[in-house]
């Protein structure tokens, strides 16, 4: 036991006095000095450097919300073109129609008519031929019936 009381002699004994408050003074100041010196600058620059990251990266998400946003009425925009040139199509189509229909009506009435004054033309020549075939067959009856009979014939024999 000797042994160990000796060592308890040399040994560091931790009795609060004076050189304790300086201790904690000197602590105290030194971190006030870090504090001052070094930590608060870096996490002005780390702040700094989070609002800059924050702020772009909002920047970034603000440009692809206004970029998904014209593009969006670029095609809404785009669809409206569309169904207009498909109506304005529609409309001349129905146009063409309309104007083809009354011509193919026109043609028909013009047609109708030019029938109706063929038929005329036609009945009135036969009516024509039926006088003349009438007239040149009593002729050639007479004819013939005078050389048949060797003397000339009379008109009122022939009806």
């Amino acid at each position: 036991m000797p042994f160990a009381l000796g060592f308890a002699e040399n040994s560091i004994q931790l009795v609060p006095d004076g050189t304790l408050i300086l201790h904690v003074i000197i602590i105290l100041v030194m971190i006030y000095v870090l504090n001052t010196t070094l930590y608060q600058p870096i996490n002005r620059i780390l702040e700094s450097r989070e609002k800059r990251t924050r702020g772009r990266l909002t920047e970034a998400q603000e440009i692809m919300q206004s970029v998904s946003e014209k593009i969006s009425e670029y095609e809404r925009s785009l669809r409206q073109a569309r169904a207009e040139a498909y109506a304005q199509t529609e409309a001349q189509r129905a146009a063409a129609m309309k104007e083809r229909q009354q011509n193919v009506n026109e043609m028909r009435a013009q047609l109708a008519q030019t029938i109706a004054q063929e038929k005329k033309t036609i009945e009135q020549q036969a009516g024509e031929a039926r006088v003349t075939l009438e007239v040149e067959s009593r002729r050639l009856a007479r004819e013939i019936g005078s050389r048949v009979l060797n003397r000339p014939l009379s008109d009122a024999g022939m009806n």
